[in-house]
């Protein structure tokens, strides 16, 4: 059995319109497990509090020894590299995580709201994993190639000019990654 964790970012209140709702939508209709979390305060964040809703969630969604893909976006995807919840429990039971648009250290210091997140030590995860972020992200400014692929020695797929791959830059739905979702396989292409 597969289940799928979905990890939204700071200020996402799951939108119909946004890739990450559109995904559980689709994976839900083919007959997937989904568990997708609203994290507490999205527009002020506590990082404890978002650590003990995903562990919460993490457990949820391995129920039944469930394999779990997780898909965490910008501040979920932080999140997952510097505070995840034991990834290793049950028989290492997440198979693939997918993090989308991290935003830099820099960026959160300058955000009040997030600056906790900033102090976060990204690690690698024990799961095979993958970056996928734009060159052009305002969220990143160094580029996630230099601040997290390169030192965690993970691969990373660029989307050329895609902002911080939310609706607002053109990504509401995005088929490449339901692709991935299904076929491990699967190349993640730009919108």
């Amino acid at each position: 059995m597969r289940a799928f964790l979905i990890l939204h970012g700071w200020g996402n209140f799951r939108p119909a319109g946004h890739w990450q709702y559109e995904l559980a939508s689709a994976l839900r209709d083919r007959g997937e497990r989904v568990v997708y979390p609203q994290l507490p305060d999205a527009d002020a964040p506590d990082l404890e509090a978002w650590r003990a809703a995903a562990g919460a969630a993490l457990d949820d969604a391995r129920a039944d020894d469930a394999r779990v893909t997780v898909i965490a976006h910008s501040l979920g995807a932080m999140l997952w590299l510097g505070a995840r919840p034991d990834d290793t429990g049950a028989g290492r039971s997440v198979d693939r995580v997918l993090l989308v648009a991290p935003p830099s250290p820099s960026y959160l210091r300058e955000n009040p709201e997030v600056a906790a997140f900033a102090a976060l030590e990204p690690t690698r995860p024990a799961a095979e994993t993958r970056i996928v972020a734009s060159d052009a992200d305002p969220c990143n400014p160094e580029g996630s190639r230099a601040v997290y692929a390169d030192p965690l020695g993970l691969p990373l797929t660029t989307i050329p000019g895609g902002g911080h791959l939310t609706p607002a830059s053109g990504y509401g739905t995005w088929p490449s990654v339901l692709d991935w979702c299904l076929e491990p396989t699967a190349t993640i292409a730009p919108r």
